[in-house]
């Protein structure tokens, strides 16, 4: 039991901030990410036997947030919120920075579900392309594909702009 505790108190000390930024980005409201972190500890602490390396922490423990944000929404409807007053946090503080980081933002909480997911999984999350695919429970070649689909309408966005600025700028 003593080794369970140090166990799972090593996990929640060096996970808690990927998860509540995660739970938070699927939330998009900080008391909401606070109890579906608190929840996903509650059931890791249940469960904690089942996993046998811990290398593979984080990708269980989000595995586990996303399913408990899916029960989340089966009995509670979250209040909306609106895409324009939620920023990144940004340390910089140059406004062209703050900008793009803004744009980026919104462009990437303009995609599609499916696009959006694995984006944010590998930007935020820093999951690699088989991790996504565990947390997804998708195909790797799917993850991959939805991987590249992203970026692409990302680019997209990016180079409509630079052609605006330019007519701008000209």
């Amino acid at each position: 039991m003593v080794n369970k505790q140090i166990r799972f108190n090593a996990l929640v000390n060096a996970l808690y901030s990927d998860l509540y930024r995660y739970a938070f980005w699927l939330t998009k409201n900080a008391s909401i990410a606070e109890d579906l972190v608190q929840e996903t500890y509650l059931r890791a602490w249940k469960s904690i036997d089942k996993l046998k390396d811990d290398k593979v922490a984080k990708a269980w423990l989000i595995t586990i947030l996303r399913r408990e944000n899916a029960r989340l929404y089966e009995r509670y409807k979250p209040e909306l919120f609106d895409v324009d007053d939620f920023y990144l946090e940004d340390n910089s503080t140059q406004p062209g920075q703050m900008m793009e980081n803004h744009i980026l933002q919104k462009t990437i909480a303009q995609l599609d579900i499916e696009f959006r997911e694995p984006i944010t999984l590998q930007i935020i999350g820093g999951f690699s392309i088989d991790e996504i695919s565990g947390i997804l429970e998708l195909n790797k070649n799917t993850v991959l594909s939805r991987l590249y689909r992203a970026r692409s309408k990302l680019k997209q966005v990016y180079s409509e702009l630079e052609v605006n600025r330019g007519v701008r700028n000209g």
